[in-house]
């Protein structure tokens, strides 16, 4: 029923009409700050009481894994800016931070293992380059 990628979708409302049927409105940013209505989906809520547990368990991961997803991107990014800006120092303190941030994720199966010793790898190989220098 859902489109394909519905829980990656940033922006969307619940609302109700006049006999209370819930229906999903999906909306996409336009350049104009302004949101456009893509599509209306009917909500499909869950009946047996393990389907409405597994609902609110799936609520509450999803906030803890974009909140551990945006620290992340928020610590790639100091380091990638320190690396550009070649200062040593600061790299390899914010890589350090990442790297523990990055190990947490990945035993917490937010990212995949592989993802981020693929990262780290990648950092610290952009590290050592510019110790070189």
């Amino acid at each position: 029923m859902w489109p394909t990628g519905w829980t990656n979708w940033p922006h969307y409302a619940i609302v109700c009409d006049s006999i209370g049927i819930r229906y999903a409105v999906v909306a996409e940013p336009t350049y104009e700050s302004q949101l456009s209505f893509v599509s209306i989906a009917r909500i499909v809520m869950p009946n047996t009481p393990s389907a409405k547990k597994r609902m609110r368990q799936d609520s509450v991961r999803r906030a803890r894994n974009r909140s551990t997803k945006s620290v992340l991107r928020g610590g790639l990014r100091k380091v990638r800016e320190a690396i550009t800006a070649k200062d040593v120092e600061k790299s390899e303190a914010e890589l350090r931070s990442l790297t523990k941030k990055l190990d947490q994720a990945a035993c917490g199966k937010v990212i995949h293992a592989n993802a981020a010793a693929r990262t780290k790898s990648r950092l610290s190989k952009a590290i050592k380059a510019l110790k070189s220098k």
